[in-house]
Order: structure tokens, then C-alpha cells, then sequence
């Protein structure tokens, strides 16, 4: 998957930074790069299918717009001039934003979601929407309404989800970097699959006004990219306070490069016995092994003693909490406000049915289920008010790690990315985010970054979690592990 350009050499390989670089020395225009990402998606997304709407035009117009802020020497931001993409559960002004949906097909949003309306500030290119899981309720981006996503490692596996898009983008090098959210997983596993960089923030680190809400209290906006640098330098724009959220941090934010390269020397890292349960693939434990004596070979210390026996309670934990909100957040798509509607029943109400019933994906109506359930009268008390005690655990037992080490070890997923259509099972899917969902329970920061090859020469995922809001531990951390194991993030092809 190579595409030359008329200034020589394939600009979708380079990295943010490298790309940063490069206009700075004026040996390259915003144009010239965005054409080539925009020539790259016309080459492979027939075969990946990573986005829903491509702004071809308006990428061009951002780039020349770049490219004349750059030509005056006043530029604002590294990321200046550099083409991404975001998901399409972010609000774009003018440009149709549908979450996944056919529910929101005709939706053209008003206003840019703050993360977006940062990166228009910094000057960055928008390619387009990339594909999700209908409201991000998935793993795998089977779930979206428009197409199935592909894994650039292999076309016949899926590339995790729900973010998968963000992923397959980043991997077949169709932009430089993407956004996703995260609410169980959702930007960590499909980095895992694709064998890029994911980084979920601490919740509330980053705004998320204007993204589509699925579970309020664990959703959070991230970034994919091929390098942990480029991983940081995109968190560095997107987060910090914003009035428009109430849930956001008003503290600073800290400058994440300043603290990535200094490696590990001193570290205490934590490898809790539960983050390496039996549901790991034989291939995946096998990785996590060699990260593990990689770090310890060069200054962690690798600490497998503590115990956080509720951890394993994360998963139903999360499967109640999770649909519960998401029973409140979708209610207001009812076929009045957002465009998409049933009309011509015998009255309004009927409308709404069939509405919601041809609206909503298979997927997304059994979530809605699943959490009007737990929040119905006689059974509130006994699950969702259950599930928040257990959350109170899960959070006072990391808090107790965290007093003693710096980090956490885990894996991200306990399986490499799975063929398309293996997994019929809700359950078995579920379990794709077993190793994920904590630290959204928790609310801490998380990444997952290349850690080895597992079947068939699939990538498998190394996941670190830090204590919150030491995004700049995590990332250190990050970097550190990834120029000692070296893992190519370029699929064959």
C-alpha cells in the first residue's frame, strides 16, 4: 500500500510530527499532503471502508488555508496543515454527522463539537467521518448502519470497535492521525487490533461537548495515531477546561512532550494478577510476557503481587451501568426533533414505535432494553444501584495500586482481531472490552500501544493505566516500551 507523490516519497507514511517537520522546512505544502491522504482513501477504502462522509473539498480548502498561515510565519499550532479524521459521533458544523445511525442520516449539525472547534483553531485538515458501531454500542464495527470496516491487516477480520473506522484510518494510512471516543474500550481495543497508538484520557480531561452521548459518565474523546509522540501532540490540542462541560477538569494542561522521553528508570509498575486472567489467547499471553521482561530489562520494576479481586466485576458492572445512560441519552431520537421518522401511523405515538424500531439497529435496541430494565421500578436497587457500589470498589482498588506504583500493565484485548461474522454471541463480544472497561469504570488515563504479533501475524495490543489525570506518566511510559520493541504499525499490502 505505497502511493508515491509528485514531491516524491509516500506522504501517508509519514508521522504527525514528521510531517510537522517538513512544513516547517518548506520541502512540503498542506495540499500536496492532504492530496496524497485524500488520493490514498480513493485507493483503498473500497477494500477498508474506514469512512462514512469524505470532505474532499473542504480538506482542500483547510489545506491551502494552512498553507498560506504557514507561508506567513505565524503558526498556531503543530498541528497546522495536518490531515485527520474524526469519528462520525463527533458534532461537524456543516457536515453531516449520523453516529452510525440511520436514525441520524439526515442530520447536519449547527455547531462543532469543542473538540473539533479546537482543531479548526490549530489549523488541522479534516478529511471526514470515519465508520463506528451504530452510537458506539459495539467491538467491532459490524454494528454501523452504513458498511462493515475492515482490518488493513487483513481484510477478512474486523477492525474492533466501536471506533474502528478512526483505527483502519490511521493503520492503511488514509491520515495522519484520528479521533474516537472511548466508553468501554472503544479507542484502546481497535488501536489493538490495528496494531496502532489509542490514548482514552482521564474522563474529563477532554470535552465532550458535542459528542453524541452513549454513557455519560464513562464516555471520553482520544486520539489514534501511529506514534505515541503524535499520540500527545494531538491530546495536547484537544484537551483542557471547557465552560460548555461541566464534567471537564478546570486545571491545566500539562505539556505531555516535555515529559515523553524520560524513560524508565525507577518506575514501579503494577501487573495485577486479574488483568492476566485465562480468557487470554495463548499468542496474547505470550506477548504480554516478552513486554513484561522488556520493561523490566530496562529500569521498571515489575511488580505482579497486588490483587484487585473486583476487578473481574467490571464487566457486569459496566453492562449495567453502560445501557442504563444510554436508555436515557437515546431517548430523545423519537423521529420529531432529528429528522429520521416513521410517518402515517394512527397517531403520534405509533409513529415513535415504528420510529425507534426501524431507526435503531439490532444492537442498539437490546443495549436500550438491557438498561430500562435495571432502571425499572422494583429492580433499580437491585442492579443499577448494585453496579454503582461495585464501581466504588473497582475505583478504591486502583486508588490503593496507584498509592504504591506508578503504573498499571495489562493487555487490551484478550484475543487478536477476530474474522468477520466469528462472533454471533452478544456475551462473546462483550468480552472483547474485559480488559479495557476498569479504566473507564475508574475514570483513569489508558493506552494501548503495539505489543507483539499473535496469530497469524496480528497485532496484539500493550495497555498501560495511569493514575488520574497523569496523562504524561502513561505516555512516558508509552514511549519508553515503544522505541525499545521497535513494532512495525504498517500492514502488508
Amino acid at each position: 500500500m505505497t502511493a508515491n507523490t509528485p514531491e516524491g516519497g509516500a506522504l501517508h507514511d509519514l508521522t504527525l510530527a514528521e510531517a510537522r517537520q517538513r512544513l516547517l522546512d518548506g520541502d512540503l505544502t498542506s495540499r500536496s499532503l492532504t492530496q496524497a491522504h485524500l488520493d490514498r482513501i480513493a485507493q483503498t477504502e473500497p477494500s477498508v471502508g474506514a469512512f462514512i462522509t469524505v470532505t474532499a473539498d473542504e480538506a482542500l480548502e483547510q489545506a491551502d488555508a494552512a498553507d498560506a498561515l504557514i507561508a506567513s510565519g505565524d503558526i498556531p499550532s503543530p498541528l497546522t496543515g495536518l490531515p485527520i479524521a474524526l469519528k462520525d459521533v463527533l458534532m461537524t458544523q456543516g457536515t453531516r454527522t449520523t453516529a452510525g445511525s440511520r436514525m441520524l442520516d439526515s442530520l447536519i449539525p449547527p455547531y462543532d463539537a469543542t473538540v473539533v472547534s479546537r482543531l479548526r483553531a490549530a489549523g488541522a485538515v479534516s478529511l471526514g467521518k470515519t465508520n463506528m458501531d451504530e452510537f458506539a454500542m459495539g467491538s467491532s464495527t459490524e454494528h454501523s448502519a452504513w458498511h462493515p470496516t475492515s482490518n488493513p491487516w487483513d481484510l477478512e477480520r474486523v477492525p474492533g470497535g466501536s471506533s474502528g473506522g478512526s483505527a483502519a484510518a490511521v493503520a492503511a494510512r488514509q491520515c495522519l492521525g484520528s479521533l474516537g471516543s472511548d466508553t468501554g474500550g472503544s479507542i484502546r481495543q481497535p488501536a489493538s487490533f490495528c496494531g496502532v497508538v489509542g490514548l482514552k484520557p482521564t474522563y474529563g480531561r477532554v470535552s465532550r461537548y458535542g459528542l453524541i452521548a452513549f454513557a455519560s459518565s464513562l464516555d471520553q474523546i482520544g486520539p489514534f495515531t501511529r506514534t505515541v509522540e503524535d499520540a500527545a501532540l494531538l491530546l495536547q490540542e484537544i484537551a483542557g477546561p471547557d465552560p460548555l462541560d461541566s464534567t471537564c477538569y478546570d486545571v491545566p494542561v500539562p505539556d505531555f512532550m516535555g515529559q515523553i522521553e524520560r524513560g524508565l528508570d525507577g518506575l514501579r509498575i503494577a501487573a495485577p494478577q486479574e488483568f492476566f486472567s485465562d480468557g487470554m489467547d495463548d499468542d496474547v499471553a505470550e506477548a504480554m510476557e516478552t513486554a513484561l521482561e522488556l520493561l523490566a530489562s530496562n529500569g521498571a520494576e515489575i511488580d505482579r503481587t497486588p490483587r484487585m479481586p473486583s476487578l473481574p466485576m467490571a464487566l457486569p458492572v459496566y453492562y449495567i451501568l453502560a445501557p442504563s445512560e444510554c436508555s436515557a441519552n437515546l431517548a430523545r431520537f423519537d423521529g420529531v426533533k432529528y429528522g429520521y421518522g416513521a410517518r402515517g401511523g394512527e397517531s403520534m405515538w405509533s409513529d415513535m414505535e415504528a420510529t425507534r424500531g426501524h431507526g435503531f439497529g439490532r444492537e442498539v435496541k437490546r443495549r436500550i432494553l438491557l438498561g430500562a430494565y435495571a432502571l425499572s421500578a422494583g429492580y433499580y436497587d437491585a442492579y443499577y444501584l448494585q453496579a454503582q457500589k461495585v464501581r466504588t470498589l473497582i475505583r478504591r482498588e486502583f486508588d490503593r495500586v496507584f498509592a504504591e506504583h506508578d503504573l498499571i500493565v495489562a493487555p487490551t484485548a484478550p484475543t487478536v482481531a477476530f474474522k468477520r461474522g466469528a462472533i454471533t454471541d452478544p456475551y462473546q463480544m462483550y468480552l472483547n472490552d474485559i480488559f479495557t472497561i476498569p479504566a473507564n469504570i475508574a475514570g483513569l488515563p489508558a493506552i494501548s500501544v503495539p505489543g507483539g504479533f499473535g496469530a497469524d501475524g496480528m497485532p496484539v495490543g500493550l495497555q498501560l493505566v495511569g493514575p488520574r489525570l497523569d496523562e504524561a506518566t502513561v505516555l512516558q511510559v508509552a514511549s519508553a516500551y515503544e522505541r525499545l520493541a521497535g513494532w512495525s504499525t504498517a500492514p502488508d499490502g
